[in-house]
């Protein structure tokens, strides 16, 4: 079932009226922003928190970075790697 509102956007819902997954959007503010912290490749303890258990960097809609700190915490994260402070 399709819906118009009066702005022109499309309301999807499902058969039992509720939206799905896709059409929620959650406006997450970036941590290292607000609290102002200079990434390093040093501090392997904060590059921990933005790596699963296996060792892959978290994506930006799951850890809720901006694009700007998503692309520092990557290349920290890739030197710590290489200098083997992060596995």
């Amino acid at each position: 079932m399709i819906e118009r509102n009066f702005e022109g956007r499309e309301n999807r819902e499902g058969r039992d009226g509720k939206r799905s997954k896709r059409d929620i959007i959650v406006k997450r503010d970036c941590k290292l922003c607000m609290d102002q912290i200079d990434i390093d490749y040093k501090q392997a303890d904060l590059l921990k928190k933005f790596m699963t258990e296996r060792g892959k960097i978290l994506p930006r809609r799951i850890s809720g970075n901006c694009a700007k700190h998503q692309r520092q915490l990557a290349t920290a994260i890739k030197r710590a790697r290489i200098m083997l402070l992060v596995r």
